[in-house]
């Protein structure tokens, strides 16, 4: 936001010597963030007011001529090429050393004395749009020049003085006022600056509001929850004229364009006291003013001409024959005010701030009234904008008459009551403040202060009682701005630590990502929060507890990411055509509309928020047994190089995406944290994935379980040599390894130091509906070393177990 500091010295008498930078200081320190401060006359350096004395045509150019400029004490021949030139008119001069830009495009260059076609010229002529003031002064001719001869400035007047622009402009960091809705205009600033350095403030003229109606003119509120206040203000006997040039140039100064006297009466009511109005064409509104919610089917065509089907959440201002304005955003195209105009109706209003947003929003149509209706104005403002409003309709047309004024203000805004106990204010701030001096600095603000024993009884002001200051912690900070943070002397912390704080969550996560990445060799990657509807139904096929956006980034992307396997199959989708063989993971959290409450504040209903972890492996071959051995691997082997607790496979549940035969659910114990499944055909083809084969596994991240600590052993090296003794078997096709592998665990031996599984061979040279297995036997002593008649013992003894329990033959 923009601040004219001369118009905050229409408030509070600033001493003429302030010093800037303290002032900027003060305020970024205390209230609100001074991004910059811009000395506005420094731009017209070398500029001037000239008077053309004569004109004469350039002797080598037939659209060039030469001006004999005063431009103070003496005249200077200057070559212009304006369409618009005439003896005697004033003009601004930008002398040698100024910097414009040539027809008001591409960089800044400096002017010079020069020749122009073989004629000394003296500097330039300026066009309004060469110098930055195409909007303050309008020309629909490029070749036309600034025309100053209305202005009171004699020769050689520097420019900045003649056309009042010798101000300073504070640029403030919106963000750093988004809960101060009483910052939103210059007066909000000034009240904050004259509590600073302990000046008076000056108030507004007060209108008087006993009116007759002699016009009949009413208003009526459907919805006074949307609108707790509205006034409407009929005015006879005005028009459409520009406005005085004072008003337009500090609309300009602040950032908006002036257009008419009776837009720039609310344009500059808003930028004065942060209160919005609008006027409307008395003589286009049929019957009276309805506040009210839109009906399905209505639409509205806007002054900026964007025609919208509205929405019965939104709120509008309505008249007998229908809509003319969206509430609190921007008035419509046909009622508002136009070139022939001679009465208006003038709209000051409070509305709800979430509604305007969502107005807003809605329709990506945010406006300088929305972004202060949304702050959440106090209702009270409106007796401000009408007295200042009344002021300026008054001076500018000074034949008005009102002849309608009604203020709907069923329910009147409670001001915020706090009691804060001086104890406990000292003991937050740290330091103890007299209870007068507290008294003192509160009341500049506007609270009312009383004091009963160690209780301080605040009276919060109304422009403060939206939501802005409710809590006792509110109280502490305003006192401890206006006291200054620098005045707080810096205390050392007094804490004690008893021993590192150890968050075996956050190293899980980590040493998870670290496995994947390094040790397995993925790719991270990182997708958005939402994901495409297309993809939600081929991969989860059901909407049930997802949740969507009321806002998404297109129409398509509006449901909440409550699986991380649509967006990694998304993934797949863009690599496709890059890579035919590939490893990615994400762990990220995901979404749930589930009855959720916040562990830190039971009261708050959330929706569950779970960190998973999920990963796709991906081939053009067609060994799928690969693919699936090499994804099991990576999750089953997790446990033990991230240290948690190990996880086990079952065949329990398939998930909706998974291949018939090719998917295993993931247990932590007894329960389910997760699925490993190769992606159906079907889904894959939904998703756009034509030549690949695709693995996927997601885990409940939050579901696993660090070891609190590794349990180190140390073991001896074998001094005898071991042995590696293999076996093929034949076996049914049906028999799992991990069953021979039990039964193999269950023989007693201290030869015998463990199996491993080698080899698994189906094809021509092994019957139908058998199976080759090949494992791998450790046979070894402490003591000695084993002959091979004891190696083929222990061997034979495996052997013997496994070919009773599943009637295995041996391959020779």
């Amino acid at each position: 936001m923009k601040v004219s500091l001369n118009w905050i010295r229409d408030y509070v008498q600033l001493p003429a010597d302030a010093d800037l930078k303290k002032l900027a200081y003060d305020l970024t320190m205390s209230t609100v963030e001074v991004e910059d401060t811009i000395e506005l006359a420094k731009q017209f350096d070398h500029m001037v007011v000239g008077v053309i004395n004569t004109i004469e045509q350039h002797p080598n150019a037939d659209k060039l001529r030469v001006c004999m400029t005063d431009i103070g004490g003496r005249v200077e021949s200057i070559v212009c090429g304006g369409s618009n030139l005439r003896e005697g008119m004033k003009v601004a001069v930008a002398l040698p050393g100024s910097v414009c830009r040539w027809h008001g495009e591409g960089e800044p260059v400096e002017i010079k004395k020069s020749k122009l076609r073989g004629v000394d010229s003296y500097g330039m002529i300026c066009g309004a749009v060469e110098i930055g003031l195409a909007d303050l002064f309008p020309t629909k001719e490029e070749a036309h020049i600034l025309d100053l001869s209305d202005f009171d400035a004699p020769a050689g007047t520097p420019l900045a003085d003649a056309l009042d622009l010798n101000d300073i402009i504070l640029e403030i960091d919106n963000k750093s006022m988004t809960n101060r809705p009483d910052l939103w205009g210059h007066y909000g600033i000034a009240r904050e600056i004259a509590a600073l350095y302990d000046l008076p403030m000056k108030e507004f003229p007060h209108f008087d509001r006993n009116v007759e109606n002699t016009s009949g003119f009413h208003v009526t509120v459907e919805d006074a929850e949307r609108c707790p206040r509205m006034t409407g203000t009929q005015i006879e006997n005005v028009c459409v004229k520009p406005a005085p040039y004072w008003m337009q140039v500090r609309i300009w100064k602040t950032g908006m364009r002036p257009i008419n006297a009776l837009v720039d009466i609310t344009n500059y009511v808003m930028l004065a006291t942060g209160q919005p109005s609008h006027a409307y064409d008395s003589d286009h509104i049929a019957g009276h003013i309805i506040v009210r919610r839109a009906k399905a089917g209505e639409t509205l065509t806007l002054l900026n001409g964007k025609e919208l089907p509205l929405s019965t959440d939104d709120l509008t201002i309505a008249d007998d024959a229908g809509i003319v304005g969206l509430a609190g955003v921007m008035g419509g195209a046909k009622d508002s005010i136009l070139p022939t105009t001679s009465k208006v109706i003038l709209e000051i209003a409070n509305f709800q701030a979430a509604g305007i947003r969502r107005t807003a929003l809605r329709y990506d149509n945010r406006t300088e009234a929305s972004a202060r209706y949304e702050k959440a104005i106090d209702p009270e403002r409106c007796d401000q904008a009408l007295d200042l409003s009344m002021q300026l309709f008054s001076d500018l047309y000074p034949e008005m008459k009102v002849t309608g004024l009604v203020d709907e203000y069923p329910q009147h805004l409670k001001q915020a009551e706090i009691d804060v106990p001086l104890s406990w204010l000292e003991r937050r701030l740290g330091k103890r403040l007299p209870p007068e001096e507290i008294r003192h600095k509160m009341e500049l603000l506007g609270y009312g202060i009383s004091f009963d024993g160690d209780n301080m009884h605040v009276v919060v002001p109304t422009w403060r009682s939206t939501g802005d200051v409710s809590i006792q912690a509110d109280i502490m900070e305003e006192v401890a701005r206006m006291y200054g943070y620098e005045n707080f002397e810096a205390e050392p912390i007094t804490t004690t630590f008893d021993g590192a704080i150890n968050q075996l969550d956050k190293d899980l996560e980590r040493r998870i990502k670290e496995y994947l990445a390094i040790r397995c060799g993925m790719q991270e990657i990182f997708t958005y929060p939402w994901m495409e509807e297309s993809y939600v139904n081929a991969v989860l096929q059901s909407t049930e507890g997802i949740l969507s956006l009321s806002t998404p980034p297109s129409p398509a992307e509006r449901f909440v990411r409550s699986s991380l396997l649509p967006n990694l199959c998304k993934a797949v989708v863009k690599n496709e055509r890059y890579f035919d063989e590939f490893s990615i993971f994400e762990t990220a959290q995901v979404f749930r509309d589930e009855n959720y409450t916040s562990p830190y504040d039971p009261r708050e209903k959330l929706p569950s928020q779970r960190k998973n972890v999920a990963g796709a492996f991906v081939t053009t071959a067609k060994d799928i047994t690969a693919l699936f051995r090499k994804a099991k691997g990576v999750v089953e082997m997790m446990a033990r190089y991230v240290h948690m607790e190990a996880l086990t496979f079952r065949q329990t549940e398939k998930p909706v995406w998974a291949d018939n035969v090719v998917w295993l659910n993931i247990y932590r114990g007894e329960e389910k944290v997760g699925d490993l499944a190769l992606l159906s055909k079907k889904v894959s083809m939904a998703c756009g994935i034509k030549n690949l084969n695709v693995m996927l596994f997601q885990l409940d991240q939050d579901s696993l379980v660090p070891l609190k600590s590794r349990t180190n052993t140390f073991t001896h090296m074998a001094e005898y040599p071991m042995t590696d003794y293999d076996i093929s078997l034949l076996l049914d096709g049906s028999v799992q390894w991990k069953d021979v592998l039990q039964t193999i665990g269950g023989i007693k031996s201290e030869l015998l130091h463990g199996a491993s599984f080698v080899d698994e061979y189906r094809g021509k040279q092994v019957p139908a509906g058998k199976k080759s297995l090949t494992l791998r036997l450790s046979i070894g002593s402490k003591e000695k070393t084993l002959t091979s008649s004891e190696i083929e013992e222990v061997a034979s003894n495996v052997l013997n177990k496994i070919v009773k329990r599943f009637g295995a033959e041996l391959r020779r």
